[in-house]
């Protein structure tokens, strides 16, 4: 069966031309090219760029079991799977269906107003709720299964997936989480109080968090940093995970320490490995 396969690129200076030549290694493979209006048709997204050009592409699949697969021509590309250094092999391996298939956990999220509006949405990577006066923090309320947990004065407050926890939620200091720990992260971003560590819940619970009323800051919500929702002061976020995954392909069986390492450029001098013994 032909491989249909939806090319999503970045517009930055080089892309395009490289996606000319991905366009043509397909066809002469025997695949077929889908326009990116048509990703949801596609069998495979072949991805080039950044992490957020595989952020804006999950948009045009979600919902549907399609796996998208990076190509990093961004800067740390924790998300993407090959280099463009490999990219014939990557567009080989892609036509000819040689790849595996990860699932990644979303979470999906409820904003109420004070107004009583209620909006919707979901993330691979994190919500975060932020303060839109720099000269003023925002008071939360946070709880986990309906019970209180904390309140406090932030800058903002981050609650992220297992892929999360690399991006915004680590530069918050919270901890690495490897992908296939089914968790939820909490990671409030330079709280005012004794109490403000990360912290991780399971992934069936679910988090409340409550904007004060009193104090009259508003805040905005940011999903993957792509799409946001307003959150004037009172507003209600309810946050659980998400019945409908991100499918990332893969192409190695490196583990996930691997990828850390080197996406990271973490220092690894004096391993030894694991001592056998006789």
């Amino acid at each position: 069966m032909t491989q249909k396969i939806a090319l999503v690129r970045h517009t930055r200076p080089g892309v395009d031309q490289q996606a000319a030549l991905v366009e043509a290694a397909v066809e002469d493979l025997g695949g077929r090219i889908v326009p990116e209006e048509r990703a949801a048709e596609a069998d495979i997204v072949l991805v080039l760029g950044g992490d957020g050009t595989i952020l804006y592409a999950t948009e045009l699949v979600r919902g549907r079991p399609i796996p998208l697969l990076g190509v990093n021509f961004g800067h740390v590309g924790f998300l993407a799977e090959a280099d463009p250094e490999s990219l014939n092999d990557v567009v080989t391996r892609v036509v000819s269906g040689d790849y595996t298939v990860d699932e990644r956990m979303t979470i999906e999220l409820e904003v109420t107003t004070p107004d009583g509006v209620t909006t919707t949405g979901w993330a691979l990577n994190e919500v975060a709720l932020l303060k839109v006066d720099r000269a003023r923090m925002i008071e939360v309320a946070f709880g986990v299964d309906g019970r209180a947990v904390s309140s406090f004065g932030c800058d903002g407050l981050v609650l992220a997936t297992p892929t999360g926890s690399t991006a915004y939620a680590f530069s918050g200091g919270g901890p690495i989480v490897w992908p296939d720990v089914e968790a939820l992260l909490v990671v409030p971003i330079a709280a005012h109080a004794l109490f403000s560590r990360p912290l991780v819940v399971g992934p069936g619970s679910e988090l409340t968090v409550l904007l004060d009323t009193v104090h009259h800051s508003d805040a905005e919500i940011w999903c993957d940093g792509r799409r946001r929702i307003p959150a004037p002061h009172g507003t209600t976020m309810t946050i659980r995970r998400s019945d409908e995954p991100v499918l990332l392909a893969r192409l190695t069986e490196t583990p996930f320490s691997g990828r850390l390492v080197a996406k990271f450029s973490l220092p690894v001098h004096g391993w030894r490995g694991p001592r056998t013994h006789a």
